[in-house]
């Protein structure tokens, strides 16, 4: 599959992580839903590895490897725990539009930091990208 195919499914699977979500965090505590469903993707994740077993896959991993993987994890558990707050309170079809605001976010921060290119194409998806999540999440 193309990096196109699983960039879709993970749209699917995102969209249905909120409906799905929402359902869930329904009367709990948000932290403990949060909890939960990492401990779920935790046990998921790591059966994967154990199915899919790459010889020496461990032996890349550099320090820098480590630091980022655990920044990126914490930058995760952070989203997710607002997410679910987010979603606690809020309607899934609100929150969801401004959770996808990470694009906006992303692109900018990719030009500073990863030294890739800003173009037009990119500056007009941004501004429309925000503008639809701005109509969405604050259509009554």
């Amino acid at each position: 599959m193309t990096w196109i195919a699983w960039a879709l499914l993970s749209a699917v699977f995102a969209a249905l992580t909120a409906i799905l979500a929402k359902i869930g965090v329904a009367h709990v505590d948000a932290n403990l839903a949060t909890a939960v469903r990492t401990s779920v993707v935790v046990i998921f994740t790591w059966l994967l590895v154990w199915i899919t077993r790459q010889p020496g896959a461990f032996q890349a991993f550099t320090p820098r490897t480590w630091l980022f993987l655990t920044l990126s994890g914490i930058a995760t558990g952070s989203s997710w725990l607002c997410y679910f707050r987010a979603l606690q309170t809020g309607e899934a079809s609100r929150v969801a539009p401004l959770d996808k605001l990470s694009v906006v976010f992303v692109i900018p921060i990719a030009v500073v930091f990863l030294g890739e290119r800003m173009t037009w194409g990119k500056g007009v998806g941004v501004l429309l990208i925000l503008a639809g999540a701005m109509a969405l999440a604050f259509d009554k």
